[in-house]
């Protein structure tokens, strides 16, 4: 809907009327006026999403009615792990490959309806909200899924030896958060998924996101093709860059975990960068986009707790967060899937439970991508 519809909120795009209409006392001051922005900080494969900002004011109605939300807490019940009050915070945070819709031809494959979550990170916001340290889980990974039920209410069994992103095909968002709990003891307190149309529309709405490549990437599957060198990626080409696993590297999951969480860092540094507050369209545009583009948990299903969830995390800039992936080596009968290192996994679970730095000792020795340094901030 665009900012003139006359069925959704009026945002003046010249200063002439927005002036005429206060200087004749006509027009009221929105709400929130001291917190006029709505940023938007990520975390994707397919697109790791964190929303941020402050007051939308008379956006409000339209903005909170484009969020979609699970009611996760609900579902699971309390077959859980404890809450942590040490003052930090859990966030999964997956990228959904729906295969139907606007997504199809983003995604490939069969039209046929169905999920897949490309990307999963479990974001750990530290104490003061200063820092956070986020660890990527491949979806590759060979892991035992818990029993679950979906939001439809159907029963799922247990099963073992599947891979990771078999949760969220299963079950949908509590299953993958069930799994998630079972394999690291944490409880998460958030859930935030992007789709992948939703994450292309974003990058467009911010302008795009510069990066630097150190080597060339081109990966017909992923329609990428860059040269080595800095570039302004558009929609889709940053779409193409963090589902890229064939154009660099070993071409592993692991090696696009590598491209995605350098990519994370820079549309970090370039949200910060980006100047939506001289213009209200432009606003409007990116509020609408990040708020379609997004599925919460229940508790952040409004746009006002986005609002107050995300002015505790701005303060974390691409410096302030240490990215890895989950301990894992290579299947020894199965090159193209990995298991879980459990003794240096479990360092990171106890750090991250224990709100401490993950220790250098818990990645040391582990599988890796080859693809670390092609992608960096420019």
């Amino acid at each position: 809907m665009s900012a003139e519809s006359t069925s959704g909120p009026h945002i003046p795009e010249s200063g002439t009327t927005a002036m005429d209409r206060r200087g004749k006392g006509r027009r009221r001051k929105p709400p929130g006026t001291g917190r006029k922005a709505l940023r938007v900080t990520a975390w994707t494969a397919a697109g790791v999403l964190v929303l941020g900002g402050a007051g939308v004011g008379y956006l409000y109605f339209k903005l909170n009615g484009n969020l979609k939300t699970v009611d996760i807490n609900q579902m699971l019940g309390s077959d859980r792990p404890a809450k942590v009050d040490n003052g930090s915070e859990n966030i999964l945070v997956l990228g959904s490959d729906t295969r139907s819709g606007a997504n199809k031809k983003l995604g490939g494959g069969a039209d046929d309806g169905s999920a897949r979550s490309d990307t999963a990170m479990i974001v750990h916001v530290y104490k003061g909200h200063k820092k956070a340290a986020v660890v990527s889980v491949p979806r590759d990974t060979l892991i035992d899924r818990p029993a679950c039920t979906d939001a439809q209410g159907t029963s799922h069994s247990a099963a073992t030896g599947v891979m990771f992103n078999s949760a969220y095909s299963t079950g949908g968002a509590a299953c993958a958060v069930k799994t998630v709990e079972a394999m690291t003891g944490i409880r998460m307190d958030h859930y935030l998924e992007v789709d992948f149309s939703g994450f292309q529309k974003l990058i467009d709405d911010l302008g795009g996101v510069q990066v630097t490549t150190t080597k060339a990437i081109d990966d017909r599957e992923s329609h990428l093709d860059l040269k080595a060198g800095t570039h302004t990626l558009d929609g889709r080409q940053a779409l193409g860059l963090v589902r890229t696993r064939h154009g660099v590297g070993d071409g592993s999951d692991l090696g696009r975990i590598q491209l995605q969480q350098a990519f994370v860092k820079a549309l970090i540094d370039q949200v910060k960068q980006v100047g939506v507050f001289t213009s209200p369209k432009k606003l409007y545009d990116l509020a609408d986009t990040a708020t379609k583009a997004v599925t919460t948990d229940s508790d952040l299903g409004s746009v006002n707790s986005l609002i107050d969830f995300a002015n505790g995390l701005k303060s974390i800039g691409s410096k302030n967060m240490h990215m890895v992936t989950m301990p894992v080596q290579y299947d020894p009968s199965n090159p193209n899937r990995v298991i879980v290192a459990k003794a240096k996994a479990k360092l990171v679970w106890t750090a991250l439970k224990n709100d401490r730095p993950i220790p250098a000792s818990a990645t040391k020795g582990t599988a890796t991508g080859q693809a670390k340094g092609v992608v960096t901030s420019s």
